[in-house]
């Protein structure tokens, strides 16, 4: 860890002091959510350690179903996931999420696994053919990235453009060029010949040469066939790839290679920079050349109108189960992502995960739809025409299907029992791997009682548990009713908006949430005194708004109780995990030991006066042991190193006790 000597001429030089990293605290107010949506990436190509990224990675057999994307505002989710069009509750739960002050968020959208080996799994994707070029490997076809009737709306052009290069002398076979011509392996030409004719020609290979009369290099790029003359004017092709998604979203992919020996090979750029389509496997491994070669440059021209140019995309938002959101198959200590919630697994900066879909205890209310005005008046008589419905339910509302496979009504015992179960495989979760915490939603609809016998069936301090459900009307939803959405997703916002305003320490509670206009369920005073000891986090509807009242977890042990102790023991564990790694082959002594208590320390101190924990001063609320007492030579000679690290965290005040008192002469006074 010394820092760097520079030496010069020979003497005496001082060597630089020891420079011993600050700690500087994780963040921890990124969320994870796990749920349905219209669009997004699903069935993501696994990269072997052997994949290279000149390799277009469609053309690999394994694919992983679920994937978790990091987004950072609402308006970001949506155009990589789509808006509320959908049956899920997926956009309303992240739009709550950031409209209580999130900054940064994952997304993993949730489709059905129908089994290893199975067609189904790569069905209902839309694809469509490129027009204006030839693939020698087999047909021009892009697919959409990702499965849903949304890729049914894109549509794709391919144009080219040109630039001459000079050489320094031509045979029919190879052009040699100066150095640095840009003309690798893989550069489509377009060669004038005498008299005028074109031909195009793929640069087979690129060999530099030495110049026989002087000093540098050049480069002769030999040709896949010969020309039938020797040509007098060469220019670069390349390809311009515009695609478009039909909802405003438009993409252009510039300085593309039309061979997969180029370094910007098309298919490779698409594979690992489109976010709306991917080459399909046929034509991954040859060339593309233009129809015509005297029609270049050429700008790409999206195709319009009926028929689309790309059909097969399926919404098969049905077949999904509440299985689909877990992975039996992914194994504590494996060092790739799961499926399902298990895809964030490996995620360091992820410090909670809400599951908006992992039942649906009611369809969504259909969509509203303005209505269109038919006319078919003409200037000439003509037959009446019978006009169809202006839409299938025909009350003016479009409804999106149901999450049949996932429908559970909690009033059932059965479908209760189930979502328990599903639910505390989460918190299983959770609390095997010690690293966020799952926020979960008591099933709405269901008895006071009932819920007081679903809380024992957790016990950790992994999860947090929300009561009841909220609605909420968002402007950009198609819907003239309230939404009924989780109180998880609102809970994870404020949970991020109170850590990057506060500080871990800070309770997550006592505030209002935004954008929340009522409670599905009205709380009595009476069932708010059951349900807070019990631990579980109550939304009230106050006169300013719906404020959340309590930040607690699902333990039993009350050392574990508050939400804000949790987090702060998970600040400090993944801090030192993360950022104590320099003390790796460091020398094992005192002056080790020494920069391990000051730095230790420090760091303590600033959380200390930050109101992280208790007591008057630094002795009374923490303590950092790393001596030879904890670190005998014993352990030092298997270059062990033990430092005992003790902390008295500071829990929130919950309760303010004010005693009223009457005087013998009637006056009252109140004291606390």
């Amino acid at each position: 860890m010394a820092d760097t000597l520079t030496l010069g001429a020979p003497g005496i030089y001082l060597d630089p002091q020891r420079a011993v990293p600050a700690l500087a605290a994780v963040r921890l107010d990124v969320c994870a959510f796990a749920g349905v949506a219209p669009r997004g990436p699903v069935r993501v190509p696994k990269l072997p350690e052997t994949w290279s990224g000149d390799t277009p990675s469609v053309s690999l057999p394994l694919r992983r179903r679920s994937v978790a994307v990091a987004v950072e505002s609402f308006a970001e989710y949506r155009r990589i996931f789509g808006g509320f069009e959908g049956p899920g509750r997926l956009p309303f739960a992240v739009a709550a999420f950031f409209e209580q002050g999130g900054r940064r968020a994952y997304v993993v959208r949730i489709v059905h696994d129908y089994g290893v080996g199975d067609p189904r799994n790569s069905g209902g994707v839309a694809s469509g053919l490129l027009t204006g070029a030839t693939a020698t490997a087999g047909p021009l076809l892009l697919s959409a990235r990702g499965e849903g009737n949304w890729g049914n709306g894109v549509r794709a052009a391919l144009g080219f453009t040109t630039a001459a290069v000079t050489f320094e002398s031509a045979a029919a076979g190879s052009i040699l060029f100066a150095a640095g011509s840009g003309v690798p392996a893989g550069t489509l030409l377009r060669c004038t010949l005498p008299g005028g004719a074109a031909a195009l020609r793929f640069v087979a290979e690129a060999r530099r040469e030495d110049r026989p009369d002087g000093p540098g290099s050049r480069v002769r790029a030999v040709l896949d066939l010969p020309l039938p003359d020797v040509p007098i004017a060469a220019e670069v092709v390349e390809g311009v790839l515009a695609v478009d998604d039909g909802a405003g979203l438009i993409e252009r992919h510039s300085g593309l290679g039309l061979s997969s020996l180029h370094p910007r090979w098309m298919a490779t750029v698409l594979c690992n920079e489109s976010g709306l389509v991917e080459p399909d496997p046929v034509w991954v491994d040859g060339d593309v050349i233009p129809d015509d070669a005297r029609r270049l440059p050429r700008e790409p021209l999206l195709p319009g109108g009926d028929p689309p140019q790309m059909t097969g995309g399926v919404d098969r938002w049905a077949d999904i189960v509440p299985e689909d959101f877990f992975d039996p198959e992914w194994e504590m200590g494996s060092d790739e992502p799961g499926d399902g919630v298990y895809a964030i697994v490996l995620l360091e900066d992820v410090a909670s995960l809400a599951v908006p879909d992992l039942y649906e205890p009611g369809p969504l209310v259909p969509i509203d739809r303005p209505p269109v005005e038919t006319s078919l008046a003409g200037g000439t008589f003509a037959p009446c025409v019978e006009l169809p419905p202006p839409d299938p339910d025909g009350d003016g509302t479009v409804s999106p299907p149901e999450l049949t496979g996932l429908l559970r009504d909690p009033r059932d015992p059965a479908d209760l029992e189930e979502i328990t179960g599903l639910q505390e495989r989460l918190a299983v979760l959770a609390d095997r791997l010690a690293r966020f915490i799952v926020l979960l939603d008591v099933p709405p609809g269901i008895g006071h009682r009932q819920v007081l016998r679903w809380r024992p069936r957790f016990n950790t301090s992994w999860a947090a548990a929300y009561h009841p459900w909220l609605l909420v009307s968002r402007p950009d939803d198609g819907r003239d009713a309230l939404i009924r959405i989780n109180p998880s997703a609102v809970a994870a916002g404020i949970l991020a908006r109170q850590e990057i305003a506060f500080g871990v320490p800070q309770g997550p509670a006592n505030v209002i949430a935004a954008g929340v206009l009522d409670v599905d369920e009205r709380i009595s005073p009476a069932r708010h005194d059951e349900l807070h000891p019990a631990g579980i986090n109550v939304f009230l509807r106050e006169r300013d708004g719906v404020r959340l009242t309590a930040a607690r977890t699902l333990s039993r042990d009350p050392a574990w109780r508050q939400l804000s102790v949790r987090r702060l023991m998970l600040l400090l564990r993944l801090t030192l995990l993360r950022q104590m790694q320099w003390t790796v082959f460091e020398p094992n002594g005192p002056s080790l030991r020494a920069d391990l208590r000051n730095q230790l320390r420090v760091f303590l101190g600033r959380l200390f006066r930050a109101g992280a924990f208790r007591g008057a001063s630094e002795e009374e609320a923490f303590f950092v042991r790393c001596d030879a007492d904890v670190n005998p030579p014993a352990l030092a000679d298997r270059g062990e190193l033990v430092v005992l690290i003790g902390v008295a965290p500071a829990e929130p005040l919950e309760f303010l006790v004010l005693r009223l008192l009457r005087e013998a002469d009637g006056t009252l006074t109140v004291e606390g």
